[in-house]
């Protein structure tokens, strides 16, 4: 729900809604070659919306002790927050933000056992 509240409705070419996960792909192909969760998730067949998609990377990156760093590097370009999140969200204000990656960072110590 996080990375859902306040985010700009956007569309893609073919009119298909566009979602988190779409902000998440974009902010990591920025940042690096290429994330194992964004390959894993795009390699299931089963997941048809962005929404769904969205939730296995998360679920990925719980499992694999990766959440905070994959959305650190997601939320690193104020200029990409900003096209993705109206004025509220809590990723544009720098001290939300840190609030978010701290827990998320103390969430990395816990284990994760969840369906790929």
């Amino acid at each position: 729900y996080l990375c859902q509240f306040d985010l700009k409705e956007k569309r893609s070419f073919f009119g298909q809604r566009k979602d988190y996960w779409d902000f998440l792909c974009q902010g990591l192909a920025r940042c690096r070659q290429e994330h194992e969760g964004v390959h894993f998730v795009t390699s299931l067949d089963k997941l048809k919306t962005p929404v769904g998609r969205g939730r296995a990377f998360l679920r990925y990156c719980l499992v694999h002790q990766q959440l905070a760093e994959s959305l650190q590097l997601c939320l690193l370009d104020p200029e990409s927050l900003c096209e993705w999140y109206y004025a509220r969200s809590p990723f544009l204000s720098p001290k939300r933000r840190a609030e978010i990656l701290g827990s998320l960072y103390e969430l990395d110590c816990v284990t994760f056992h969840l369906t790929l």
